[in-house]
């Protein structure tokens, strides 16, 4: 139970001169002597859905065991060993919405958009697409009105680089994101950490204003900091700690910006970044993820999307273990060994950046516990093993507690070829009390979850 005198309303907003700065929440938002469960500051659950192409390298991601998960995980997963008690890897489900229609070859590399709709999009390459409205925006519909935000979709690749007919007579739109609002409605994954950080602390502020506060390396705390100082004075002093780490987060965050806009190293050869943007993926991906951490602390937003890579893309990843590999041609291994190992190097290193945005939830006080106990998250691909562009037996991540009501720590593995990815999106569903028949191409719900 947490005590305090005072009582701060849980949307308290820090308000200055163009900027709406939302708060973590304190033990000042629980009325006095109310256990925490009753009130109205109880934790909000949290969904994050990423999307990672080109499978896994076969060998190195599926547990030995069944049921508890070991003491080592697969190569792939190590990186998460210190959130054993948090994990659900799952095996054996297949991505049906990811394969060719009836009658059709290839099409494969152009549905990132069945990763949340478990639904085929419609083959065009005109403007009449058609996929699926997505879990993360049906999950936004019923605990994201309240926020700033109801949802936030982010990327880390360019998605714009491409034509408008990505091949094979699909859109590119359908590899562009993996979020949409209706299934004529495909969302922008936001590539820039500026424009991220700017629709979240900056609300109410023109543009003008903000170029005039970068041009005078103005944080935008720097507006309210009387505000916050009287605050402080208000507050108990493990608010006080916990206001001063988020405040100093802010601003660690926009000395990183500030960097990244103004670099000038020259981007790889043959791939495209826009100015303004880490040319490093690693500090990228860093970057979204703590601004997204951030806006969960603040409750300014609880969904969030993010598309690790684009489909058929050549990008090499200087700080992992295979530096010098390109990531699509290394999916197609060929079935040779020492190339599958080097191609699950690549992956591991995905799930290297995964482990640093589930560190810092655990990290973060969140009511009677860390965001990582209020999430669900959700990890995965469409393809399994990439070589054979084969759908079945693909890799699927669940992490997080989600209030209590996700178990964690197992292994579940389902029959091969016999359970639809639409079954672990209805699940989902289930989890945010959001309860429909059936999901995309679902033939029920996933037992144990």
């Amino acid at each position: 139970m947490f005590i305090t005198k005072k009582h701060i309303a849980r949307r308290s907003l820090l308000k200055g001169a163009g900027v709406a700065l939302g708060l973590p929440l304190l033990e000042a938002m629980i009325p006095a002597a109310t256990a925490l469960a009753q009130t109205a500051a109880v934790p909000p659950p949290r969904f994050w859905g990423g999307f990672v192409c080109h499978g896994a390298a076969p060998g190195y991601w599926v547990p030995e065991t069944v049921g508890a998960l070991a003491a080592e995980l697969p190569f792939i997963w190590k990186p998460l060993e210190p959130f054993r008690d948090h994990l659900n890897i799952l095996t054996g489900l297949h991505s049906t919405s990811a394969e060719p229609p009836p009658g059709e070859t290839g099409a494969d590399h152009w549905v990132a958009a069945a990763f949340l709709g478990a639904e085929k999009p419609r083959k065009t390459a005109g403007a009449d697409v058609y996929a699926a409205q997505t879990i993360d925006q049906i999950i936004a519909q019923k605990i994201g009105r309240a926020t700033l935000l109801p949802s936030v979709e982010m990327s880390v690749e360019d998605p714009g680089s491409g034509s408008s007919n990505c091949g094979e007579g699909y859109s590119c739109v359908y590899t562009n994101t993996i979020s949409w609002s209706t299934p004529t409605t495909p969302l922008p994954m936001e590539l820039n950490p500026q424009v991220v950080f700017e629709r979240m602390f900056g609300s109410g502020s023109s543009p003008a204003q903000r170029v005039e506060r970068r041009e005078r390396n103005q944080s935008i705390l720097d507006s309210i900091t009387g505000k916050i100082s009287s605050l402080r004075k208000e507050i108990s002093a493990p608010d006080r700690v916990r206001l001063d780490s988020f405040t100093e987060n802010v601003r660690e965050i926009e000395r990183r910006l500030e960097i990244a806009a103004g670099a000038t190293t020259a981007a790889p050869e043959n791939f495209d970044i826009p100015p303004g943007i880490p040319q490093s993926f690693d500090e990228h991906i860093k970057l979204q993820f703590d601004l997204l951490a951030l806006a969960y602390q603040a409750d300014i937003t609880r969904v969030g999307t993010m598309l690790l890579a684009r489909d058929l893309t050549g990008r090499v990843y200087p700080e992992s273990e295979s530096p010098t590999l390109g990531f699509h041609g290394g999916s197609h291994h060929g079935e040779d060994p020492s190339r599958i190992n080097q191609f699950s190097k690549i992956n591991q290193y995905h799930v290297k950046m995964l482990a640093y945005f589930v560190d810092k939830l655990s990290k973060t006080e969140d009511g009677d516990g860390s965001l990582l106990d209020h999430s669900l998250l959700l990890y995965g691909s469409n393809l399994g093993n990439p070589n054979q562009h084969l759908h079945y037996d693909v890799p699927h991540i669940l992490i997080g507690g989600n209030n209590g009501r996700l178990q964690g720590g197992r292994h579940l593995a389902y029959p091969t070829k016999t359970v639809p990815t639409g079954n672990l999106l209805l699940s989902i569903l289930d989890q945010f009390d959001i309860n429909r028949e059936s999901f995309g191409d679902s033939t029920g719900r996933l037992d144990n979850i």
